[in-house]
């Protein structure tokens, strides 16, 4: 079972495209919403609500974890590999033998990447806009990426103010979205970007707010379809069991800290 978890519904964009790759496959999805968005919450409480989330739905029997959540992958990803998949860490075996579902003696975790390589690669005015959470903004994940990265091309930002609020309240179309989502586009449009990075797993969910402010001439990057990849990469690396046949459809069991009606709703 593949484990995956947001601060809210926006990491079902990931699930979305992984589900593509392993229709067969069986999923436990948990949604933070209770504690949503994660954008300008402490560093240390991501990692604490992290750790809890990914000890439940190991608990639910996932072998492998996806942390759906650019925000959440930036500030705990490192904690959760130490303390739950490095086999040279004492505490990973206390934690496993004390979390022990009856499989693997510890758990892999796939985390989302800054997608500021394929933007690069394909802008053609030389400028990138990256559309984020604060919290990703300001994480040194990101800035090593970003700083590594775009040499000569000028790398532009802004938080999507308010993205997070629609997409968790199912709002993704009509005037009073355009209107939101135009005010955190506008100033990377302005200042030249052709390319926009989705640094957020909501985003992509506003994706037809997004063409429509943008045109189609502007490139529109999500990093989900290339993190499902990924995961596909690793799972084979491990030899981790997996649904293979493409007639069967796996279940997906949606699970939220607050009220489910949305996640189960877009769930569908």
């Amino acid at each position: 079972m593949i484990g995956i978890f947001d601060s809210g519904v926006g990491g079902l964009s990931v699930y979305r495209e992984i589900r593509k790759l392993l229709p067969a496959e069986d999923y436990v999805y948990f949604a933070d919403n209770a504690n949503c968005p994660y954008g300008e919450k402490p560093v240390d409480f991501i990692i604490s609500r992290a750790r809890e989330i990914s000890e439940m739905l190991i608990g639910k029997g996932a072998d492998i974890i996806v942390v759906a959540c650019n925000t959440a992958t930036a500030a705990a990803i490192s904690t959760l590999r130490a303390e739950f998949s490095d086999p040279e860490n004492p505490a990973t075996g206390e934690r496993m033998l004390r979390l022990s579902n009856g499989s693997r003696d510890h758990i892999l975790f796939i985390g989302m990447e800054p997608a500021i390589k394929p933007a690069i690669a394909m802008t053609r005015s030389g400028v990138v806009g990256v559309l984020a959470t604060a919290g990703t903004l300001k994480a040194e994940k990101y800035r090593h990426t970003r700083d590594i990265s775009h040499g000569k091309i000028r790398v532009v930002e802004h938080v999507g103010e308010g993205f997070v609020e629609l997409v968790e309240s199912g709002e993704l179309h009509g005037d009073h979205a355009e209107e939101v989502v135009k005010a955190s586009l506008q100033p990377l449009l302005d200042a030249g970007a052709d390319t926009i990075v989705l640094g957020c797993t909501h985003y992509p969910f506003l994706m037809d707010v997004i063409k429509k402010i943008t045109g189609q001439s502007v490139n529109i990057i999500d990093p989900a379809p290339a993190v499902a990849r990924h995961l596909i990469d690793v799972i084979k690396e491990e030899g981790i069991p997996v649904k293979n046949d493409s007639g069967c459809h796996g279940n997906i069991i949606p699970m939220a800290s607050g009220d489910d009606s949305v996640l189960r709703r877009m769930a569908d």
